[in-house]
């Protein structure tokens, strides 16, 4: 007589330098596009889940910021993020690269070493690599971290992303669900509209504009053919504004263009969408502003 296997679920947390693809990585596994993904550090600033759902089992993956010595209190929030997903993990993905230095922070790969939970080890980006160096790089990491599992991956070419997923289901816990089972993520829509457009904003300008401004979604109306969205763009001093803004409004309007077409695409819904750009002083350092955009709780 058959048994029904018992209900597995469980809190699979993506923790890892800036840069090395753990975005992209999640995006894979998840098979939806929940977390910004560009060349830029420092893009993902909060805790996203991405809920993978099948008859016996139940996968909450977290994506996280990228690992940094904190300069402001923004960043400071951010690793607080990082941290809370490390001491509520029932596995650990911790994501490195080809390239990147395995003494980098060496500080959370102790951490790694005292935990009693699984611990996959995700070597990203082989494809800009050949098998020599990838195995060189599995044995260093092997020496680093023995207890951890250690599969080489290309999250972009989606290459090893079925083994990694198995796995994951093996080593989860046996527990009932934490989510509903039609739920994706905890984040609503008016968080990704926000994401969508501060991508654009981190794929469109250069060097300190980016990490100096906060979007938040002022007004989010769901009409029978449309979501009608007004946005705010908040910058730290004047002259980042006229730069946002660009020379006849040119820039913006660019923004908005390309955010309002991967709104619909994601919503699968026609968007109007309206940018505005406002001036919110030393926003990064004030635990108020911080606490209004959702970085402090």
């Amino acid at each position: 007589m058959e048994t029904t296997p018992k209900h597995k679920s469980g809190f699979v947390n993506i923790i890892g330098n800036p840069n090395v693809g753990k975005s992209t990585l999640m995006n894979a596994l998840v098979g939806e596009r929940l977390s910004i993904v560009t060349a830029k550090a420092q893009t993902t600033r909060h805790r996203i889940m991405g809920i993978v759902n099948g008859e016996n089992y139940q996968i909450v993956y977290s994506d996280t910021p990228g690992i940094l010595k904190p300069h402001y209190k923004l960043q400071e929030s951010m690793m607080d993020f990082v941290r809370t997903a490390i001491g509520d993990a029932d596995i650990i993905l911790y994501v490195t690269d080809i390239v990147e230095k395995i003494d980098k922070n060496m500080e959370y790969i102790s951490r790694l070493k005292d935990m009693d939970i699984p611990i996959i080890l995700v070597v990203n980006k082989i494809d800009k690599s050949n098998h020599d160096q990838v195995l060189k790089r599995i044995s260093e990491w092997k020496e680093l971290l023995p207890a951890a599992e250690i599969y080489p991956c290309s999250a972009l070419e989606k290459f090893n992303i079925d083994t990694i997923f198995e796995r994951i289901i093996e080593l989860l816990p046996e527990s009932p669900a934490w989510y509903d089972k039609d739920t994706f993520t905890d984040k609503n829509l008016r968080f990704f509209a926000s994401e969508i457009i501060r991508e654009k904003i981190l794929l469109n300008y250069d060097k300190e504009i980016p990490y100096c401004t906060e979007v938040v979604i002022e007004s989010f109306k769901e009409e029978e053919k449309m979501y009608k969205i007004d946005a705010v763009i908040n910058v730290m001093r004047e002259s980042q504004k006229g730069i946002i803004i660009g020379n006849r409004g040119m820039s913006l309007k660019r923004v908005g263009m390309q955010a309002r077409k991967d709104m619909e695409d994601f919503f699968e819904k026609k968007v109007f969408l309206k940018l505005f750009v406002k001036v919110n002083q030393n926003w990064r350092e004030d635990n108020l502003k911080l606490k209004q955009f959702g970085y402090i709780q």
